[in-house]
């Protein structure tokens, strides 16, 4: 059966379970197509003020549905190439999403699952997570972005390394080299990013989503970053949440002197 990706609310806070447990949540061109839907109406929603990404069953997500490939890359091998067309636009609509979008992750983030979770802005991994990028053991290079945030994170080597090999890395490897936010114990990711979102939600929007974009483009050169910082910062300083932050600030400095 195909995955589905559904939806609930949490206070402020968008859930996306990818559901579809007799494939470990396998992704599909259906989950992308819904998942860039979701994106476009809950950033135009002010009432949603984050988004948290994870998986039905006990695991995040298996990658792609290899027995979809396997037909696919003997009779339909350009209707794949638009399948991964839709799988990144997904992937580069989490990353410019200005609201955070947290991985909730239990068990398997394998593949397409893996990219997945990369593409996401913070990660909360139960203790029996494992990550594996799982391409070169059928065959295949990575997708979804997976090279370029392993690179960004783990440098060249490591990300060749893991790439190669697809070794299965838990969450506390991945957490010692700075993929995972927050550990937690198995059966608490869910519940614990919903904790996080609802403390990112404290933080003025226009806020959070300047701080996304400078960090999404920290590449460029410093003076590039610089100007940037700045006027992202003189916007910021014009809004209302700003006055009030400083006033409530400097009258409790006030009252403690």
């Amino acid at each position: 059966m195909t995955t589905e990706l559904q939806t609930e609310r949490q206070g402020h806070t968008l859930v996306m379970r990818l559901n579809g447990p007799a494939t470990r949540n396998a992704l599909s061109p259906q989950v992308y197509a819904a998942g860039i839907e979701l994106l476009n109406v809950a950033e135009s929603n002010p009432d949603v003020r984050a988004v948290v990404l994870t998986g039905h069953g006990g695991h995040f997500c298996g990658g792609g549905d290899l027995q979809r490939l396997s037909q696919q890359r003997l009779h339909d091998l350009a209707g794949q190439g638009l399948h991964l067309d839709a799988f990144h636009q997904w992937i580069e609509a989490l990353h410019s999403f200005p609201k955070p979008v947290i991985a909730a992750v239990e068990g398997v983030a394998a593949g397409g699952g893996m990219s997945l979770v990369l593409a996401c802005d913070l990660v909360v991994a139960a203790d029996n997570a494992r990550f594996l990028s799982a391409y070169s053991q059928v065959g295949l290079s990575p997708d979804g972005g997976a090279s370029w945030h392993l690179a960004r994170a783990m440098g060249r080597s490591k990300a060749l390394a893991q790439l190669w090999l697809g070794t299965p890395q838990t969450a506390q490897e991945w957490a010692a080299q700075g993929l995972v936010h927050q550990l937690c114990p198995a059966g608490e990711a869910l519940a614990q990013a919903l904790d996080l979102a609802e403390q990112l939600a404290e933080v003025p929007a226009g806020v959070v989503a300047s701080i996304k974009e400078l960090v999404n483009d920290a590449a460029q050169p410093l003076r590039t970053q610089l100007d940037a910082e700045k006027q992202h910062f003189l916007v910021n300083l014009g809004r209302p949440e700003a006055g009030a932050a400083i006033d409530a600030f400097l009258h409790k400095r006030a009252s403690k002197g």
